[in-house]
């Protein structure tokens, strides 16, 4: 795509314009860093375009305060005091449980995030919001916590004009397939592998 221009122009009957502003679904997987923080770069964008941004995270503890949630508070706040922007909404689906799985059951685990996908899928159907960031939603999909057939019905026939941007390792091959846009991270070099660990500003 030499120049923001395609290889080729598809034969689906749509203008250009049409074609322009189909919105995607996309997926950011791979074992490298750098998903989420490309997702909420999107989401960035959308901001300034006026869109309404809702994040919905669901493998970060509910007590893990991420740098990007603060700044995308801020940036909600700005538009309510101004107009700037657009709305933001930022949830954390699930009451302190991350990825170690430590606390509570695996049952409390798979019911919290699946009621998480409940909401989302009430507000896909209801046209919420125009970006949807389901940050870290591949986890309870390969858990078998959300059934990914489901997940991939409800956002291929979702209505209206709303972009998708799901994170995580091990995207299921059905997601990848329907998707539009799919962005594999992949490492090459890490400071974690020579002993050095997390750094504000970088990881957080």
């Amino acid at each position: 795509m030499p120049k923001g221009q395609p290889a080729v122009v598809p034969q689906d009957g749509l203008t250009t314009r049409q074609r322009r502003n189909r919105p995607l679904l996309m997926v950011h997987t791979g074992d490298m860093k750098g998903k989420s923080t490309a997702a909420f770069g999107m989401a960035l964008r959308g901001w300034n375009q006026g869109w309404s941004i809702g994040v919905f995270q669901f493998v970060k503890s509910a007590k893990w305060k991420v740098g990007e949630e603060s700044a995308f508070k801020a940036l909600g706040q700005l538009h309510e005091a101004t107009g700037q922007g657009g709305p933001v909404e930022w949830h954390k689906m699930g009451e302190g449980w991350s990825w170690s799985r430590k606390a509570g059951t695996e049952e409390d685990h798979a019911a919290d995030a699946l009621e998480g996908w409940r909401e989302i899928q009430r507000r896909i159907q209801a046209e919420t919001h125009d970006l949807y960031v389901l940050d870290e939603f591949t986890y309870p999909m390969k858990w078998g916590w959300v059934d990914v057939d489901e997940v991939v019905d409800t956002l291929t026939n979702r209505p209206g004009h709303q972009y998708v941007v799901i994170t995580g390792r091990n995207a299921d091959q059905r997601l990848l397939d329907a998707a539009d846009l799919v962005t594999e991270m992949t490492k090459i070099k890490h400071p974690m592998d020579a002993g050095q660990k997390g750094q504000k500003g970088i990881e957080w």
